[in-house]
């Protein structure tokens, strides 16, 4: 089982949408998880958006990736979904295959009308959508 965790600072948007739609896609051999560096809680457009798809993330919690460094969890793959900058405070699991970031801006920084924050939220769903078919597409062969 190749085990991936998502992180970004707050585990509140992308990396909750990440491991999400990454644990729909993936199959069998594969399992996700998410966690952040400040984690607060996931954000209502979060789970509004992910709603639309058919995922339910009412209730769900997040997580610390410290915490999980220092529980001595172990991934395959680690996948940054936040700025560089915040990418470069995550700690390095041991054990890894890969670690990449994928450099996506937060949605939660969107301001505007609730509209458009939801369309910030939902765009930033397909693109992380792309990503991980295109990860796990590059992994078939």
């Amino acid at each position: 089982m190749e085990k991936v965790l998502f992180i970004c600072e707050h585990n509140q948007a992308r990396s909750q949408m990440a491991e999400a739609i990454f644990n729909r896609l993936a199959g069998e051999g594969y399992q996700a998880e998410s966690a952040g560096l400040e984690p607060t809680q996931v954000h209502p457009l979060t789970v509004a958006a992910m709603k639309e798809q058919g995922v339910d993330l009412t209730g769900k919690a997040t997580q610390s990736v410290f915490e999980l460094y220092r529980n001595g969890r172990l991934y395959s793959h680690v996948i940054t979904v936040c700025r560089p900058e915040v990418d470069a405070k995550c700690p390095v699991f041991p054990g890894l295959t890969s670690r990449e970031n994928w450099n996506l801006d937060d949605p939660a920084d969107v301001e505007g009308s609730e509209e458009d924050k939801l369309e910030a939220f939902r765009k930033t769903r397909a693109l992380v959508e792309e990503r991980v078919a295109a990860w796990l597409e590059a992994r078939k062969g």
